[in-house]
């Protein structure tokens, strides 16, 4: 069967990560989210993908190629203009020759799309939403439907008085090719927004399905997070690229040539990539290192994830950090829960990274600063603003009256 992903998105929500790649290719337990998509599509029969895309294209191409690699073939599409999903994919009429699946690039699921393709095919429908149901619906758009599954009405973001369903739209569908009369050729438009009230005002054969199982729009940095913990705790089904073992009770997944030394306490579980070296005295839980990472002795490291080729000096204390790849940390680190590190940046001895701050690639954080505000601008944050020439800082940014 054949499928697109929809991989064109800027993921705004997830800088810094996304300024150097597209959110689809940064990673969720050391594989790039798209790669999941793509393993769950294939474990479902979608084995012809088109991939749509529009920000830091090469980089889906040069890691996907033609998909043989990944036992699929995959061929690609780039709109010349930013043109919603629905827009976009209408690029790829004609190249869809049959019943077909739309999918995000940058969800993590395990929902069995057999299924929701046997129902939209009984249903004899133009075009099915695969539904799930969520605790809490506000950011979402709920979906009404009938007995059968017939959709009979919408409401994009609800408030409490108004929420009425925890159905919500996954952004997956289920399309015959037909749908593509409704989709224009070089125009914007968006699949909630406009298709699915226009199809519904022209009485088109509608449904939704509601798939049980595990779904998470990995739309912000703290739900980027969440995505590793519900990982280890195995609250969906991934493919892990590591032999699974247990430490203290917890589990723990090691790749090639990763070794724990005997003196380590886990208080949680741990996912470690290839070649990541750890020093005793550490403490490790709930966090995730990508390949090639390094933990110095004494460390404390929870809640985290550490990307590839970065590492930590010893007697460090990283919470609830996303650290990006590349990304050197120095001895006596302590960084607060929320805060982001860029790739490719240096955090001198002793720094101390206040919670929710962000620090921007390539950028480097003296040894003993205190890092109260996001490092964006600047390329250093220094230490002291008091230096030998007077008072250094970007206006009405790092200095304020």
């Amino acid at each position: 069967m054949q499928s697109i992903i929809l991989a064109g998105g800027f993921g705004t929500r997830l800088r810094p990560l996304t300024i150097a790649k597209p959110k689809p290719m940064i990673d969720v337990a050391n594989k790039p989210i798209m790669e999941h998509v793509v393993n769950l599509l294939k474990e479902n029969g979608f084995t012809d993908i088109t991939s749509l895309l529009y920000y830091h294209p090469d980089t889906i191409k040069n890691y996907f190629s033609d998909g043989r690699k990944f036992g699929i073939k995959m061929s690609y599409s780039k709109p010349a203009a930013d043109l919603g999903t629905a827009g976009a994919a209408g690029t790829c009429r004609g190249k869809m020759k049959g019943t077909f699946l739309v999918i995000s690039g940058d969800v993590i699921c395990d929902f069995d799309l057999k299924k929701a393709v046997a129902f939209h095919k009984k249903r004899k429908a133009l075009a099915t939403i695969i539904l799930t149901r969520v605790e809490d619906p506000l950011q979402y758009g709920i979906v009404i439907t009938k007995k059968d599954g017939r959709i009979s009405s919408f409401l994009e973001k609800p408030t409490w008085g108004e929420v009425f369903s925890d159905t919500i739209n996954t952004g997956t569908y289920i399309f015959e090719p037909e749908i593509f009369k409704y989709l224009p050729e070089g125009r914007e438009m968006d699949f909630s927004k406009n298709l699915f009230p226009l199809l519904l005002e022209n009485k088109e054969r509608l449904f939704g399905h509601i798939c049980p199982g595990y779904w998470k729009d990995v739309g912000n940095l703290t739900e980027y997070r969440n995505s590793h913990y519900d990982a280890m705790a195995g609250k969906i089904k991934l493919s892990i690229n590591a032999r699974k073992t247990e430490r203290n009770g917890f589990p723990v997944w090691l790749g090639k040539n990763t070794a724990l030394p005997e003196k380590i306490r886990f208080d949680g579980p741990a996912i470690f990539g290839d070649n990541v070296t750890i020093e005793e005295g550490t403490t490790i839980g709930d966090s995730c290192f990508g390949n090639g990472c390094r933990i110095g002795k004494h460390s404390k490291i929870s809640r985290s994830v550490l990307q590839k080729n970065s590492g930590c000096g010893h007697h460090c204390d990283i919470k609830e950090t996303i650290v990006g790849f590349g990304t050197d940390i120095a001895e006596n680190v302590k960084s607060a829960p929320g805060a982001v590190i860029g790739n490719d940046c240096a955090i001198g001895a002793g720094a101390s990274l206040n919670a929710h701050i962000k620090v921007w690639p390539q950028k480097t954080v003296e040894a003993g600063a205190f890092v109260n505000s996001s490092v964006i601008w600047s390329d250093r944050f220094s230490r002291n603003l008091f230096g030998s020439h007077g008072i250094n800082g970007l206006a009405n940014i790092e200095i304020t009256p």
